[in-house]
């Protein structure tokens, strides 16, 4: 009769430094994206400046990002200018107390601006705000 010689069993242990590693990197990911360095969805815009800053006082605010190129983004989608009236007339039937804040790059045209307010108010919405950086 043979024996084997069985090995004694080690016993198992959690190794610590991967998961100190693991927990690092969610860390770090997370600090980027709440200081905004990982860019958000939407158009890249600067805003321009103005020394008279107001907030506004109504529940809820859309956002319409006028970029340099002409585009038109409603909250984070693109939008053609006759798309973005029918959005907004949509929008402002269910929801009757909401405002229009233009987030507008400090290179587009004026008239891409007056365009989203025209359609802001042909949509039945009189509260109106441009986004602007403190000076």
């Amino acid at each position: 009769m043979m024996l084997w010689h069985e090995e004694p069993r080690k016993k198992a242990r959690i190794e610590i430094i991967p998961m100190i590693d693991v927990m690092m990197f969610l860390l770090v990911f997370f600090v980027l994206i709440s200081l905004h360095v990982i860019p958000a969805l939407g158009l890249k815009t600067q805003l321009p400046g103005a020394t008279q800053l107001d907030r506004l006082e109504i529940k809820r605010h859309l956002v319409v990002t006028v970029a340099s190129g002409g585009r038109l983004q409603l909250d984070g989608a693109d939008y053609s200018l006759e798309a973005l009236l029918q959005a907004l007339t949509t929008l402002k039937r269910q929801s009757p107390d909401i405002d229009v804040v233009i987030n507008g790059d400090k290179d587009a045209l004026v008239q891409n601006l007056v365009d989203v307010m025209d359609a802001a108010k042909s949509a039945g919405i009189a509260s109106i705000a441009i986004a602007a950086n403190r000076k």
